[in-house]
């Protein structure tokens, strides 16, 4: 029987994700770059490195008001599984050499599952952003 299953990552991703709240998301902003230290230092999590940052973008555009074009519930998920991380004595302590984060890349594969149609929307959104501000403006 599997350590970490996928109805396991889901029972944890739901619990994380009904404790959010809107005034967690700046707390959870503040740590992004400890989140992300965590991740780069763990091999199960470093493949979603790309997909972390994305979120963390995501949340931030949306608490400052710049992009709303998301459903609460995914915001919260993204939340649940970045707050999941950081918590180093979650389902499988992260201190357990190999397995420690195994439960961590479960919660964040399912909330990537979840919220994947929401967050290619998002970068296709941010890509226009960007692409509006380097073009060239004419009188």
């Amino acid at each position: 029987m599997p350590l970490f299953t996928e109805k396991n990552a889901e029972k944890q991703l739901n619990a994380e994700a009904d404790k959010v709240h809107r005034d967690d998301l700046e707390s959870l902003l503040v740590r992004q770059c400890a989140i992300e230290e965590k991740v780069k230092g763990s091999g199960k999590l470093n493949r979603f490195s790309a997909d972390i940052k994305l979120m963390f973008a995501m949340i931030r555009d949306y608490w400052n008001g710049n992009y709303r074009d998301v459903p609460w519930k995914s915001i919260a998920a993204i939340a649940g599984a970045l707050i999941y991380v950081l918590n180093p004595l979650d389902v499988i302590p992260d201190l357990l050499f190999g397995i420690g984060f195994l439960d961590d890349a479960g919660v964040v594969a399912l909330c990537l599952k979840l919220v994947e149609s929401d967050l290619h929307r998002y970068a296709a959104w941010k890509e226009h952003q960007e692409e509006r501000e380097s073009a060239p403006q004419s009188n």
